[in-house]
């Protein structure tokens, strides 16, 4: 496969998670007026965000395993037609009722899609480039954080609610076509990617575990940002908006700085990143009240975030214990559950122990996250592990003086 068709694939990938991400997110900015225009209660249209996790933690991985003999490109095409087709329903439906069918279409090709969606961007590229591969991928979901979610809002806000769905819906024809046309028809179990680089079924678990804790820490204290920056560092309500947009660009930043160096040190990358999640969130337990530190520990909070997704994400490839798929499907799901459980956590301490709280009860869990992650050095590893890491170094050797750019994985 040629270079410029690597890469052009890999960006209509990162496309992609751009696209379900704003398509995820969306209800959260368009609350008050999905709610008046569907003639329901805001909290009715909340629970387009809460079923639609709900079905990607339980559909990920029965759904996964369901397609696991189907093609990558073909896969992926059809997931992508589908959320176009769910999405185009949403704009045109006229019941609360229909827009939540159509929501969770949408969140069942989202399952399928981020648990197919690392491997096949990894098999664009030579081993050695995974990580880098896997952040470029993750980073689209970030931008949408960043650009695509406020967008929509500012959108539906002076249009309507559903112009914003008709414009991601437009841009999901555009994905699709780009994916359909440029990545390789190859068979799923075929290929670097399709099965851990190093299989390690205690490491798998333990990366299992990191994610649940380390996920729920960062939403414990993130569902609640624009209460704890209005009454603990008494910002005014009308800089929320700078403010998150501030973390936003900073977690952007975060996956492309872990994409340079994942791939030479995947575990202890991990371990920094929640580490510095961990410090973060537990600065700003005595220093939120004061401004500029809050942002600069908000910043820095996002971008550990942001930067441990990445960093999850190739480390799956490394240790997953059978296909990448199943092993990917499985992370997503523990994921959905750290984003339930940090929310549920936060929702309860908030009434009782205030907003102050919420980013104490974060640092924790990401301390305990830190503590597990660094017992990964405690593990000895299964013999296949130790053979793939010789034949790692091999080849590490054996590229010694290449570039450092995307090279994608030559043919045959």
């Amino acid at each position: 496969m040629g270079h410029k068709r690597a890469v052009a694939a890999l960006v209509g990938l990162s496309g992609g998670t751009f696209l379900y991400t704003t398509a995820e997110a969306l209800p959260i900015g368009l609350l008050l007026p999905m709610a008046a225009d569907l003639a329901v209660s805001p909290s009715q249209v909340g629970m387009l965000v809460t079923a639609y996790g709900a079905v990607v933690l339980v559909a990920s991985v029965p759904l996964t395993a369901l397609v696991r003999r189907v093609p990558r490109r073909r896969l992926l095409s059809a997931l992508l037609a589908g959320f176009v087709v769910s999405t185009a329903i949403t704009v045109f439906a006229s019941t609360f009722a229909l827009v939540l069918a159509a929501r969770m279409a949408t969140a069942a090709t989202h399952a399928l899609f981020w648990a197919v969606v690392v491997p096949a961007a990894a098999e664009l590229f030579r081993p050695g480039l995974r990580g880098r591969v896997v952040a470029i991928v993750f980073a689209g979901g970030n931008v949408a954080l960043v650009l695509g979610v406020p967008a929509g809002t500012w959108l539906g806000e002076r249009a309507g609610w559903r112009v914003p769905y008709l414009a991601v819906a437009g841009l999901g024809a555009i994905v699709f076509a780009a994916v359909a046309s440029l990545l390789p028809s190859a068979r799923p179990d075929q290929g670097h990617a399709a099965r851990g680089a190093t299989p390690d079924v205690r490491r798998f678990w333990l990366l299992v575990a990191v994610a649940v804790l380390a996920t729920a820490g960062a939403i414990a204290a993130y569902t609640y940002v624009a209460l704890f920056v209005t009454e603990v560092s008494r910002f005014p309500a009308a800089s929320v908006g700078a403010i998150l947009l501030a973390r936003g660009v900073a977690s952007v930043l975060g996956i492309l700085a872990v994409g340079a160096v994942v791939d030479r040190s995947p575990w202890l990358t991990l371990v920094a990143t929640v580490a510095l999640q961990a410090a973060a969130l537990l600065g700003l337990y005595p220093l939120g009240h004061r401004p500029a530190p809050a942002v600069v520990l908000l910043a820095l909070a996002g971008l550990a975030f942001a930067a441990f997704t990445a960093a999850l994400g190739g480390l799956v490839l490394q240790v997953a214990p059978g296909r990448s798929d199943l092993a990917a499907a499985t992370v997503s799901a523990a994921v959905n559950v750290g984003i339930t459980a940090g929310a549920l956590v936060g929702s309860l301490a908030l009434p009782s122990q205030g907003v102050r709280s919420t980013v104490l009860i974060g640092a924790l869990l990401s301390i305990v996250a830190l503590l597990l992650a660094l017992g990964e050095r405690l593990i000895p590893p299964a013999a296949s592990a130790q053979e793939g890491e010789r034949g790692a170094h091999d080849s590490a050797r054996s590229r010694r003086g290449t570039g450092a750019g995307l090279s994608p994985e030559p043919a045959g």
